[in-house]
């Protein structure tokens, strides 16, 4: 089964940068920018409220709803 991509969100750290990729299927990517574009499937239990928070703020209008969902974001 294909995996359907809703979109991608690079959050900026201070000295790094992590690029979260959200799937229709609930799947999570998170690529730690800093470490070699170190690639790691995530759970929404992983990503803290505040990230979650600017996650949200920097998605774009289109997608929010669905990255919302896969976030369970309130």
């Amino acid at each position: 089964m294909e995996d359907h991509k809703i979109c991608s969100i690079i959050l900026p750290e201070n000295d790094f940068s992590d690029e979260y990729t959200f799937y229709k299927n609930g799947k999570i990517e998170r690529v730690r920018l800093e470490e070699g574009e170190k690639k790691e499937r995530i759970g929404k239990e992983q990503i803290s409220t505040r990230n979650k928070d600017r996650l949200i703020r920097l998605c774009p209008e289109n997608d929010k709803e669905k990255v919302m969902l896969v976030l369970d974001y309130p």
